[in-house]
């Protein structure tokens, strides 16, 4: 198989890449970056943005699958940023998929597509989409994820994969956002329920991508369906902080504030970011205190049953090789 792989130089796109060529596959990756890494695996890198449509049809070509991995996350941000990297490069991705008859087209969405701010509790696939967003990389996700799910059909086979919280060795999103608040003294619990979250290691999440890949084709019980990944191992929300927090040698969080009072702080923030057009991001948004106050786990029998997903890592075992690649990273 030659696949492209969107985002290939990523956390997520550069294990699946690792994954596709130690199964024998040809590799392109597409990123705004070249990375040495890839090329030492043998792949071939295209350096643009999803949003230069001829860049995006040159790498596809010749290819039989695409893993779409690449996306503008965060909490803060333009609209427009985030329509254009995550809607305006999906369609791009899919009219490429046409252009070279491209068969198969695995979309790496998210889960917060239907997070609507209330808890989720084992909920499945038959979630809606919420009739509002507090964030635009949840509503520009779920925009996406609807145009590959559209799209599939006899010539194109479409799957989107939502994992939740992705972490593990080589992260720079999620660990190294946590570990710099608890240094920094400003990581606070929000509330005192013991809300359960879903998270996922990021060997599993990659091996789900390539699972659903081998099953998918027109027709296929995969094509055209959204599917939750996870460890399916649900922890208390705090639990699985501090336990991030020892890993990198950082003292557990202690002070705490009301669901109420976040959500208070995330409002002024967002005002005073977006009237002052402060730099960063704001400490708090009003998505960040709801997602931080509520239970989300999700029930992932259907990618077991559909494609024999199964998580081969524990979240123990994921742990220990975080906390080596930590002491081996941190200065």
């Amino acid at each position: 198989m030659k696949a492209l792989v969107t985002g290939g130089g990523g956390f997520l796109g550069g294990v699946i890449v690792k994954m596709l060529r130690e199964q024998g596959d040809q590799v392109v990756s597409i990123s705004r970056s070249g990375y040495p890494a890839l090329t030492t695996l043998g792949v071939e890198q295209v350096q643009a943005d999803l949003t230069d449509q001829a860049a995006v049809m040159r790498a596809a070509e010749g290819c039989d699958c695409i893993f779409h991995v690449a996306a503008k996350a965060g909490i803060w941000g333009s609209y427009n940023d985030f329509y254009q990297a995550n809607v305006t490069g999906t369609v791009n991705v899919l009219e490429a998929c046409r252009r070279h008859d491209i068969t198969r087209l695995v979309y790496t969405s998210s889960p917060s597509v239907v997070f609507d701010g209330t808890d989720v509790e084992g909920g499945n696939e038959s979630l809606p989409y919420p009739d509002h967003f507090e964030a635009f990389y949840p509503q520009t996700k779920a925009m996406a994820e609807q145009l590959v799910l559209a799209a599939n059909g006899p010539q194109l086979a479409t799957v989107a994969l939502r994992p939740h919280l992705i972490w593990g060795p080589g992260d720079n999103h999620l660990v190294p956002r946590i570990i710099a608040k608890g240094k920094s003294g400003r990581l606070r619990r929000i509330g005192d329920r013991p809300c359960l979250v879903d998270t996922v290691y990021v060997d599993n999440a990659a091996r789900a991508h390539l699972q659903a890949a081998e099953r998918l084709a027109p027709g296929s019980p995969v094509a055209g369906k959204a599917y939750f990944i996870s460890n399916g191992e649900p922890l208390p929300l705090w639990e699985m902080v501090n336990r991030i927090l020892a890993a990198g040698g950082v003292a557990p969080v202690k002070g705490s504030i009301s669901p109420k009072t976040a959500y208070a702080i995330g409002t002024i923030c967002e005002k005073l970011w977006g009237w002052f057009m402060l730099a960063g991001e704001p400490p708090m948004t009003r998505f960040v205190a709801k997602e931080l106050a509520t239970a989300h786990w999700f029930d992932i029998s259907a990618a077991r049953r559909d494609f024999g997903y199964q998580p081969q890592v524990t979240l123990d075992e994921g742990l220990v090789q975080l906390q080596h690649w930590l002491t081996e990273t941190t200065p």
